[in-house]
């Protein structure tokens, strides 16, 4: 199995066997058999459809079971109502979650910046040079290294729970670096994300008009084939406001779909951007003005945040609760990279949320999951029920907000 992929998932009995803190995740989408398996004693599934369950945005059913046949979960309830399978599966009284949605990581690069890291934890502050470092790594590395390194963070991260991920390019940062790694990215995912523009090339470093010049041109003629979403690094020492826009409009008319890292290191036009251009989701939002939240609050817009950059940073935490109590739609995912968040880990990220951003628990898991499907616009991933079949189904207002408000 190519760890990876939206399609392919843990069999039952790995899904029983991968719990964590007394979860086990599980995803729609479970394997190539045709075979109908019962998962059942479990003791709180969360389904994320609050038509079911207690009727809260988790949908969470006790004393559950869910069935599942070939790709998809055919049905899910109280177990004593569960339909006849070919297979039973014994939770153990775990807790049953969807599989976690990992919508941000960067995960085709070579090297490491352990040294930045040290330098950063003796006080120096992170900014975006860092990533040159890094360029230099993966320019030098073969396709066989790039994809070996991806390879071994997709199976990380599976082990802890991902079902489904996007990954960037952005370590390249040529025409010929920036597609190698897109195509590599997409033989593992369909989440894959067109992020020439992540800094101004060290190459065009005394001219950046040229190098957004090649970013909407040439590099994105060659990037769009293996590509659904275009980002930019909308920040201070990356790209500004109007080249961002001109960056993601050049993409859109190729036919991929905004993202923005947006007011990551200090207040700025990303979020705005984002909400303007329809974007899929604005993601950092950790320096947000009062018309940014409302923005956010009344657009599509996923707000992804993404505290693992926090943690190895040391900078502000993002403000979930205010987001949240606005109404906007949150999603977590862990921002895997070599330099501002090593990790792959979901989990970790949740518990820091919950720990240092003022999310509930509840709130954490559904962001984890539903909020990632969100901020992909896809309804086939991040939750566990039988309506929810097919892949890349777009998104609507169906999904639940924490806030009445």
């Amino acid at each position: 199995m190519t760890p990876g992929r939206s399609a392919p998932h843990p069999t039952a009995e790995k899904a029983t066997e991968d719990a964590m803190s007394n979860a086990t995740t599980v995803s729609p989408a479970h394997s190539a058999s045709t075979a109908s398996t019962l998962i059942t004693n479990i003791a709180a599934l969360v389904t994320n459809d609050p038509s079911l369950g207690d009727s809260s945005p988790l949908g969470l059913v006790h004393d559950a079971a869910v069935a599942i046949e070939g790709d998809r979960v055919v049905w899910t309830g109280d177990q004593r109502k569960a339909p006849a399978t070919d297979n039973r599966v014994d939770a153990g009284g775990r807790a049953v979650i969807p599989g976690f949605v990992d919508s941000h990581s960067h995960l085709v690069f070579a090297g490491d910046r352990t040294e930045e890291f040290n330098a950063r934890m003796s006080g120096r502050p992170y900014s975006a040079g860092g990533i040159r470092t890094t360029v230099a790594a993966t320019r030098a590395a073969s396709d066989a290294e790039l994809e070996a390194n991806l390879t071994r963070h997709l199976a990380e991260a599976l082990r802890q729970g991902t079902t489904t991920f996007e990954t960037k390019s952005g370590y390249g940062l040529t025409v010929e670096d920036e597609a190698r790694a897109l195509r590599i990215a997409a033989a593992h995912t369909d989440e894959v994300t067109y992020l020439g523009a992540h800094i101004v090339s060290p190459d065009h470093a005394d001219d950046p008009a040229a190098y957004v010049d090649l970013v909407t041109g040439p590099m994105l003629d060659a990037c769009a084939p293996y590509a659904r979403w275009i980002d930019v690094f909308c920040e201070k020492g990356a790209f500004d406001g109007d080249q961002a826009r001109a960056i993601l409009t050049a993409g859109k008319a190729k036919g991929l779909h905004p993202r923005v890292h947006a007011n990551q290191l200090s207040y700025g036009p990303g979020v705005q951007l984002a909400v303007e251009l329809d974007a899929a989701s604005a993601d950092h939002c950790t320096h947000l003005t009062d018309a940014d939240v409302d923005a956010l609050a009344h657009s599509r817009t996923v707000a992804t945040l993404l505290p693992g950059a926090e943690f190895s940073t040391r900078a502000q935490w993002p403000d979930a609760r205010r987001l949240l109590d606005a109404g906007v739609t949150v999603a977590l995912s862990t921002d895997c990279n070599p330099g501002s968040s090593y990790t792959s880990s979901v989990p970790f990220c949740v518990a820091l949320a919950v720990r240092d951003m003022g999310m509930t628990p509840d709130e954490a898991v559904w962001s984890a999951t539903a909020g990632g499907a969100a901020a992909l616009r896809r309804d086939d991933v991040g939750r566990l029920t039988p309506r929810r079949s097919g892949r890349h189904r777009p998104y609507g207002r169906g999904w639940p907000r924490w806030s009445t408000s």
